[in-house]
């Protein structure tokens, strides 16, 4: 039975060509939601709508207009929300001292500032009952070398869903995050696609394995049906990577020399 049938659901983040937000799209036009798209991409946007039957709307979450006018869209166009979901991120890997100003700022708007504005649009709107997740990180709970800006507004943000579970509680709104933990993505680019990398995280994760896009959809998906009663918490969505850590750029980079060394010794 369609789990979500007759669910109107927002996905912000949907407008990289197989990202987490269109693999969330399909997954939950598969369980009969009406789903409306939205990013920074009209091109890819408008090809996953009609894909799944759905619609699409140009926004960017770091503009306040554009989280107002995407929840105004959407209300109009399928007669309501009951499901809000960020999918946006942005993988800074910088040295804490080296960090910038500008690099800060723009990662505040996109990980903090934005999703903030974008949930408090989203619940102007949404019907009681509802439900909104937060795609955090296993980074905002363990340490990951050189993601102090990426680690802190992630770990802000899953504070901030705890506040809003809290206060929209009396509407029997949930709110809860998602935490995976390394992913083979099109964020992670080329290191997903280093089979030495992913060893050498996927040595950290008690499971054996790195996650997928699809384990994350599925636990997101969950959460928004109405058999899931928890609201204001992280789910922990990476195999048990935060019962251990994650590798350090050192162990990384010698994980990659020694496979290099040993493809050279094979020939």
């Amino acid at each position: 039975m369609p789990r979500l049938e007759g669910k109107r659901a927002v996905i912000i983040g949907a407008a990289g060509k197989g990202n987490l937000g269109q693999v969330l799209a399909r997954r939950f036009a598969a369980e009969r939601a009406q789903v409306t798209v939205a990013g920074r991409h009209q091109d890819v946007l408008a090809e996953l709508a009609a894909e799944i039957g759905g619609h699409a709307v140009t926004a960017d979450i770091t503009r306040t207009e554009d989280n107002e006018a995407l929840a105004e869209a959407a209300l109009a166009r399928m007669g309501g929300i009951d499901i809000a979901v960020n999918c946006t991120g942005w993988g800074l890997l910088v040295p804490f001292l080296d960090t910038t100003r500008d690099e800060l700022e723009r990662m505040t708007r996109l990980q903090f500032i934005g999703p903030f504005e974008f949930f408090q649009s989203m619940l102007r709107r949404m019907a009681d009952g509802g439900s909104i997740v937060q795609v955090s990180s296993a980074t905002a709970r363990i340490m990951m070398d050189d993601h102090a800006a990426y680690m802190g507004t992630k770990a802000g943000m899953d504070h901030v869903i705890r506040c809003i579970a809290n206060e929209f509680g009396t509407r029997g709104i949930r709110a809860n995050s998602v935490s995976p933990g390394f992913t083979a993505s099109p964020m992670t680019g080329r290191a997903a696609r280093n089979d030495a990398v992913v060893g050498a995280f996927a040595r950290e994760y008690p499971l054996g394995r790195v996650g997928t896009l699809e384990d994350t959809a599925e636990a997101i998906t969950w959460l928004c049906t109405d058999a899931c009663f928890l609201t204001g918490e992280n789910l922990q969505v990476n195999g048990g990577l935060t019962l251990r850590r994650n590798p350090t750029n050192a162990e990384i980079a010698e994980a990659v020399r020694a496979a290099k060394a040993a493809r050279a010794a094979a020939q």
